[in-house]
């Protein structure tokens, strides 16, 4: 039976956890507003539509931060369709995903909605086919306090306190030829840093949340496989460097046409590389300047996504069903390793946005009109979400390896967290399809520790998936058999499966 071992210190740590790692999408594509998170009139919706099913579960999800609108959608958004009386609001083709936008959900709805679900508005301006003026007048009508035109019109669309939105996202995949206003990286460099000039002017810049500022995230290349990527970010930078503070970072693996231990190997090959190439460039362009200032990332989307043919529909109709895939036990495999990967690279990767949260490609499914359930992939990053708070600790790993192209990758990927309440969380993932993984964990620079609790999210079938009629198929359940003597835990990992160790200080 194969085996691994990791050695952790507790005095050799990565950096600490931004809770913003565990954020996620909300864009106006397919159901995941309409039919989602807003369903006037649904058996479970409060008096503003939102449905309180998908509530509990966004808030059992974990969430910490949500993007929104967009997204492709975004480029093409007017913000002020969305705010108003919502029978005086016009309602739109959407060019992103050939719909149409109702606007009956806009940013004063969303904004409550992330009072309600205690997460944190992630809000993307419109540089596709607007500009820096229009992001000017969005930020006024969310930030300004009153006596403006667009923050009184704020008041009287009843919000008299300002939203106090500190993070920002400057468009969208602007590389992108599928993009509505797709431009050259300078001159999209130079619009983000002129849209972040009338977002900061002086009688709008008032301290926000006591001592936080605004934080502005400008777009790096949509893709590692995109011909402008690396340069795309370096010119982008050259011109906003100074005036902007993440780079957003965008990738998702698909299982369709490759094979089960390729698909698992994604987080650390294609994800890790390039985390790690753009933090290459981000810090080449510090160095030419000579400037201590670090740009960090913005996961902002990340996911599995099968990218199959959606159910036939009529175009530009209303919220149809696009992008809904059907998660299996080996997706939330992976998104477990795209996880562990996150964490691991959390001194860089500030914000991770997992896109998206309901029906399109997310965690959550619902049923139009009926109940809302959990998809396989739900587990891990609600896990993650859980016991990810704290700080990452390095790992010296021993694992067998496979291979995959030209890269060796480990049966075994995991991540060592120290908790915040003094707890340690291991989650490992045993990529072996076969056999069990025989796991030996050094910890013998810690207080002693007891072993707390081990969950395993694994089963006999990898293309199980969870449905309306069997909401429970695929879920996590107990295991036993781990031993912990001198601090060094000895157990066995099943095959194919993501785990979480908690191990807890003894008593004295």
């Amino acid at each position: 039976m194969p085996s691994a071992t990791i050695i952790v210190d507790n005095d050799f740590v990565i950096d600490k956890v931004s809770p913003r790692l565990f954020g996620s999408f909300v864009e106006h594509l397919g159901r995941a507003v309409y039919g989602g998170i807003y369903e006037p009139g649904h058996p479970t919706a409060d008096d503003n539509g939102f449905r309180q099913d998908v509530l509990a579960l966004v808030r059992e999800l974990g969430v910490t931060v949500i993007r929104y609108p967009g997204g492709n959608f975004v480029s093409g958004y007017r913000w002020e369709d969305g705010v108003g009386p919502k029978g005086t609001r016009p309602r739109r083709r959407d060019l992103a995903w050939t719909s149409t936008e109702s606007n009956r959900f806009g940013t004063d709805e969303f904004i409550d909605w992330c009072r309600a679900a205690k997460v944190e508005p992630m809000l993307a301006v419109n540089l596709g086919t607007r500009g820096p003026a229009e992001a000017g007048d969005y930020y006024e009508y969310c930030n300004h306090p009153k006596g403006t035109a667009l923050a009184d019109l704020r008041k009287a669309n009843g919000h008299a306190q300002p939203h106090d939105v500190t993070l920002w996202c400057l468009g969208n995949e602007a590389d992108g030829p599928w993009q509505m206003g797709q431009k050259p990286a300078d001159e999209y460099g130079r619009q983000s840093r002129e849209a972040t000039k009338l977002m900061t002017a002086p009688d709008l810049n008032r301290p926000l949340h006591g001592s936080v500022k605004n934080e502005f995230i400008v777009c790096g290349s949509s893709g590692r496989a995109m011909s402008s990527y690396g340069h795309w970010d370096q010119a982008v930078l050259e011109e906003c460097f100074e005036k902007v503070d993440y780079l957003s970072v965008h990738s998702y693996i698909s299982p369709n046409k490759i094979d089960i231990p390729t698909f698992l190997a994604f987080a650390d090959t294609t994800m890790a590389n390039l985390i790690d190439e753009v933090t290459a460039i981000c810090d080449a362009v510090a160095a030419k300047r000579k400037s201590p200032k670090r740009i960090h990332l913005s996961y902002d989307e990340w996911n599995v996504w099968y990218f199959n043919p959606d159910p036939p529909h009529e175009p530009f109709a209303e919220a149809p069903c696009l992008l809904e895939d059907k998660y299996t036990l080996a997706d939330a495999l992976c998104v477990g390793a795209m996880m562990i990967t996150l964490l691991n690279h959390c001194d860089r990767v500030k914000i991770a946005c997992l896109a998206q949260l309901v029906n399109v490609i997310g965690p959550i499914m619902t049923r139009t009109g009926g109940p809302a359930w959990r998809q396989t992939t739900f587990y891990p990053f609600a896990d993650g979400a859980r016991f990810g708070q704290g700080t990452v600790l390095r790992q010296v790993v021993q694992t067998p390896t496979y291979k995959v192209a030209d890269d060796l990758v480990g049966l075994l990927s995991s991540c060592v967290i120290r908790n915040d309440d003094g707890a340690v969380t291991l989650f490992a993932l045993n990529r072996d399809l076969e056999n069990a993984l025989d796991l030996n964990v050094d910890l013998r620079s810690f207080a002693p520790l007891s072993l707390a609790a081990w969950t395993v999210l694994d089963g006999p079938d990898l293309l199980a998936i969870n449905t309306e009629a069997e909401p429970d198929k695929v879920k996590p359940h107990s295991q036993t058999g781990g031993q912990l003597a001198n601090n060094r835990l000895t157990l066995q990992l099943p095959k194919a499966s993501w785990n979480v160790i908690r191990l807890q200080a003894r008593p004295s």
